[in-house]
C-alpha cells in the first residue's frame, strides 16, 4: 500500500513538473500562435506566425491542466483519450464565407476557446483545382496539431461562392459543421470594392469608381456581372450548398453584430459547435482608437486584428446605395426564410 502511495506521489510530482515547464514554454512562445494579429501599444511588432505544422502551446497547456486536475482529484489514471499525442486532424468545422463578412475576425475570436485550434492561413483546398488534385493527405498536412478533444477550424471565404466546393466538402465529411458570416449586402459589396481599390493604389494603378462597377451604364440597372454584387446575393450561393447539406449543419453569424457586440455571437457559435462555454467578456475589450473589439488571451497578451481590418470606405452616391438595397431586398427575404434568422437590413 505504501509503495502504491509513493508511486502515485511520484506520478503527481512528474505531472506538476511537466506543467511548470510547459507554462514557461507557453509564456515564451505563446505569441507564435497569434498570427495575423497586431499587438496593441505599447508592445512592439516583429511577431512572426508559426509554421503550419507547429503544435500550439496554448493547446498543450490546456491539455496538461486537464491531466493535473484529474490527478489532484485522486484519479491516479487519467482518461486515456487525453494521453494521445497531438496529431493533424481534418477540420470538423469550416468558415466558408463570406468574403469581407468578418471571417478573419470570427476565426481569431473562436481561437480564444481552448478546445479550438485554427488553421493559420487560408488553405484554398476545395476551391483551387490544383490544390484539390493534391489530395486529402496534402490538406491534412496543412492543419495544425491538436488533441482528440479539440476541433480544428479552417476558413477560406472563396468556398461559399465556388460552385464545386459543396460537393467536395461533402465527400470529405458529410456531417461537418459550416459557419457563414454575413454583413448587410450593400456594405459588404463596398467593403469588397475598398479592398481591391487599396491593392490597386499600392501599385499606383487607377481603378473605376464603385458606382461605375455596381451599376450598368447602358441599362442603369444593378450590374450582376460585378463580382462584389454577385457575392452579396447570399441566397443564390446558399441554395447550392443545400443540395448537399441540411440547414441544420449551417450556422449564420451576424458580421455587423460581431463588430459591435461580439460575445453573444460567439456564444451562439460555441453552442452550435457543442463546445463548453469558455469565451467571456474578459476575453474581449473595445479599443477606442481602432474602433472595434480586440482580444485578451491572458493578463499578458492583448491583441487586435491587423491594421488592414476596418478600412475606411469611400463615399458612395446615395442613389446607388438605395438602388442596391432595393435590388438585394427580395434576396435577403429569401435568405431569412432559409436560415431562420432575420437581420435588420434595409
Amino acid at each position: 500500500m505504501q509503495l502504491q502511495q509513493q508511486a502515485l506521489l511520484r506520478q503527481k510530482l512528474l505531472v506538476l513538473g511537466s506543467l511548470a515547464i510547459g507554462s514557461l514554454l507557453y509564456l515564451v512562445a505563446r505569441v507564435g500562435s497569434l498570427d495575423r494579429l497586431q499587438p496593441t501599444c505599447p508592445l512592439d511588432g516583429g511577431l512572426r506566425p508559426p509554421d503550419a505544422g507547429q503544435i500550439p502551446l496554448r493547446s498543450l497547456q490546456f491539455k496538461r491542466g486537464l491531466l493535473l486536475h484529474e490527478l489532484l482529484k485522486g484519479n491516479g489514471t487519467p482518461d486515456p483519450m487525453r494521453l494521445h499525442a497531438p496529431v493533424q486532424q481534418l477540420p470538423r468545422a469550416l468558415i466558408v464565407g463570406v468574403r469581407k463578412g468578418g471571417t478573419r475576425a470570427l476565426l481569431e475570436m473562436l481561437n480564444l476557446h481552448p478546445a479550438v485550434v485554427k488553421a493559420s492561413q487560408e488553405i484554398h483546398f476545395f476551391d483551387n483545382d490544383q490544390n484539390y488534385a493534391r489530395g486529402i493527405d496534402w490538406y491534412r498536412g496543412k492543419m495544425p496539431f491538436s488533441f482528440p478533444h479539440q476541433i480544428t477550424i479552417e476558413k477560406s471565404p472563396a468556398y461559399f461562392i465556388t460552385e464545386e466546393v459543396p460537393e467536395r466538402i461533402f465527400k470529405m465529411n458529410s456531417s461537418i459543421k459550416l459557419l457563414v458570416i454575413v454583413r448587410e449586402p450593400t456594405t459588404r459589396a463596398v467593403s469588397d470594392y475598398t479592398q481591391v481599390l487599396e491593392g490597386k493604389e499600392r501599385k499606383n494603378k487607377t481603378y473605376h469608381k464603385f458606382e461605375e462597377l455596381a451599376v450598368d451604364e447602358a441599362t442603369c440597372e444593378v450590374n450582376t456581372k460585378y463580382k462584389a454584387v454577385r457575392t452579396s446575393i447570399y441566397t443564390k450561393h446558399l441554395e447550392r450548398w443545400l443540395h448537399f447539406f441540411p440547414a441544420e449543419q449551417f450556422h449564420v453569424v451576424d458580421g455587423d453584430r460581431l463588430i459591435s457586440d461580439p460575445l453573444p455571437e460567439l456564444q451562439q457559435v460555441e453552442r452550435f459547435l457543442n463546445l463548453p462555454a469558455r469565451i467571456s467578456q474578459y476575453n474581449l475589450y473595445f479599443n477606442a482608437t481602432r474602433g472595434f473589439y480586440c482580444l485578451r488571451f491572458s493578463l499578458v497578451f492583448k491583441k487586435c486584428l491587423a491594421g488592414s481590418k476596418g478600412r475606411t470606405h469611400p463615399d458612395v452616391e446615395a442613389s446607388v446605395v438605395e438602388k442596391l438595397q432595393r435590388f438585394f431586398h427580395p434576396f435577403n427575404q429569401k435568405f431569412y426564410q432559409i436560415t431562420g434568422r432575420t437581420f435588420n437590413w434595409p
